[in-house]
Order: C-alpha cells, then structure tokens, then sequence
C-alpha cells in the first residue's frame, strides 16, 4: 500500500491548474492577435433604376419566341440580305440552313430560330428554306439553293 496518497493528488491538480492557465493564456494572446479591421467608409451605389429587359430576348434565350416575334411583311423583308448556301433536311420539321444574311459568312440556322431582325426559320426542303415572321405565320420569304452545275 502507499504510505502517502495526498502529495500524488496535489501533484495531479497542480498539474491540471498550470495546464488549464496555459490554455487560457494561450487563448487570449490569439484572440488578441486576431485584430477586427474597422469598418471603412461606405460607398453608395448611385443606380438610375430597374435594368431595362426586352421580352422578345429573354423569349428566344429560354427557346421560345414565337409568340410575341413581330410580324414582317413581306413588303419588310428584303430578298437580297439572305442567300442559302446549303441545307440539311431531316424527317419530322427538323434540319438545319446555311444562311448569309446581309454579305456576312454564312451560319447554320436551326428550324424555328430567328434569322436576322424579323424572320424565323420555318421549314426547310430538299433544296430550300422558308423564312417568316413566326413558325406558325405565313411564309414571307423561300429561299432556294442555286442550280447544279452540269456534269
């Protein structure tokens, strides 16, 4: 047996008390050390108002924009701005038109995007594209594919 169980448990607490205001040094020198920027000046933002949004847009970029498209008549619609370089006709309303409009290099057109400022692309054939003012609206423009030269 131990003739003197007291100093080992002073010596425990001891220990523990110094450990204990170690940790409790250590924590107040770094969240001393942590220094909290003032706040600086404010800056108001000066803003003139709601940012404008054209529906039409906000239509074709969520893929509709039909509904609301303008309608060109073909009075509008000058032939001369659009040429049709080439056509990829599926089954089904699908494919896709090589278009130039206005001299620009010619770009794929799906069915149903827009092509220029009024006009959508409403079908296309074998060797041609129907243009409009919507899917549904009557054709205001058929474009076709030049001759093939003679073999």
């Amino acid at each position: 047996m131990q003739a003197y169980p007291h100093p080992l448990w002073s010596l425990r607490i001891t220990t523990f008390a110094l450990a204990a205001l170690a940790a409790a040094s250590a924590a107040y020198w770094v969240l001393n050390g942590v220094v909290v920027a003032p706040p600086g000046p404010v800056v108001a933002l000066a803003m003139s108002g709601p940012p404008q949004v054209d529906p039409q847009a906000v239509a074709r970029l969520l893929g509709g924009g039909g509904a609301g498209a303008k309608a060109a008549s073909p009075a509008q619609v000058a032939p001369s701005r659009y040429a049709l370089t080439g056509v990829v006709a599926g089954s089904s309303q699908r494919g896709y038109a090589l278009i130039s409009v206005d001299g620009q290099p010619a770009r794929p057109f799906r069915v149903g995007s827009p092509v220029g400022d009024a006009l959508v692309l409403q079908a296309v054939s074998a060797r041609s594209a129907v243009l409009g003012a919507t899917r549904e609206a009557p054709a205001a423009l058929t474009l076709d594919l030049p001759p093939l030269a003679p073999r």
